[in-house]
């Protein structure tokens, strides 16, 4: 497998070729050990998980469950508990878009492959649905797919020496405004060279897969997700002259934070990770992102191209019905 969010159709289970055959005398598959975690809110979540596991099981797999989100579950009763998913072969993360951009946020190897379920709405990012598991799961769990690299953002957020923030995002970065909208100053440099001061309502730092996210909606490119670059894409820009940009990937983003002071008293900028994780932030922090130096890892169907997801999930390229 290459970098840089490539894809390749070598095995999986040389991806995993250090891990333990937790089956012994049992034929070794590329997956053994599958960690599942679940949306904490979901309709039927149990029903969902107990669906799952039965798959699972009929497959022969060992299974443990996220601690943070399974405990309470019935059909999780008795089964071992992790809080972190080093030694799993395989997350199985059940739930929408939402659900995997949290699972990202919280690995801590990022060698070790996610396989999404979906029970969200749209499932941009999700490889399979809660109908069509009882098919899929088992082919993926023989090594019949790909293992997809996706990039990461690296993410802080400074204010003088204090660290705010410090983790990766999947989707984006956005700096904006508060509940009123009123436009700010937002230094930017790339690799310390200045790249201009956006006067916007904020600033969206995305990566190749968050461009079809909020990226897009602000008027952003669609960027191929196995291209190393970042998008910076202002929103609501005061000026004409300043457009959406495409860097490569290895090349270091600075924000600083420019709000002026007001009489009212009523600015507010906050630092937005993957739209669920907040961070308050005021005048002259900093915000800097880079590609992260892993990528993460989505083992999928090998038959799925990018072009097909934009054609059935987003319309793309449809023409209005009159």
């Amino acid at each position: 497998m290459g970098p840089n969010g490539r894809s390749s159709a070598s095995s999986p289970s040389a991806l995993k070729s250090s891990k333990k055959n937790w089956y012994t005398g049992s034929p070794v598959a590329p997956y053994r050990r599958i960690g599942i975690t679940v949306k904490s809110d979901i309709d039927e979540r149990d029903e969902a998980v107990k669906n799952v596991l039965q798959i699972l099981k009929k497959e022969g797999m060992e299974v443990c469950m996220d601690a943070k989100r399974c405990n309470d579950l019935p059909s999780a009763k008795g089964l071992p508990m992790f809080e972190h998913e080093k030694g799993i072969d395989l997350l199985l993360v059940i739930g929408g878009d939402g659900t995997i951009l949290r699972a990202v946020r919280e690995l801590e190897d990022f060698s070790t492959p996610i396989l999404s379920v979906n029970r969200g709405a749209v499932g941009f990012l999700a490889e399979t649905n809660i109908n069509e598991a009882k098919t899929v799961l088992p082919k993926l769990l023989r090594g019949e797919g790909i293992v997809e690299e996706r990039s990461v953002l690296r993410v802080e957020a400074l204010r003088g020496k204090k660290k705010l923030f410090s983790g990766v995002v999947l989707n984006e970065a956005v700096i904006s405004q508060g509940s009123i909208a009123r436009l700010m100053d937002l230094k930017t440099s790339i690799n310390g060279e200045e790249l201009t001061t956006f006067r916007a309502d904020g600033l969206i730092i995305a990566t190749p897969t968050g461009s079809t996210a909020y990226s897009l909606a602000a008027g952003g490119p669609i960027v191929h997700p196995r291209m190393s670059a970042t998008i910076l894409t202002p929103i609501n820009s005061h000026s004409f002259s300043q457009k959406p940009i495409v860097i490569p990937g290895d090349q270091k983003v600075d924000v600083e934070v420019l709000a002026k002071d007001n009489k009212f008293g009523d600015i507010e900028v906050s630092l937005t990770l993957d739209g669920q994780t907040y961070v308050a932030l005021q005048r002259h922090d900093r915000i800097n992102a880079k590609m992260n130096s892993h990528t993460v890892k989505f083992l999928r169907r090998s038959q799925d191209t990018f072009y097909g997801t934009l054609r059935d999930k987003l319309k793309w390229g449809e023409t209005a019905q009159g």
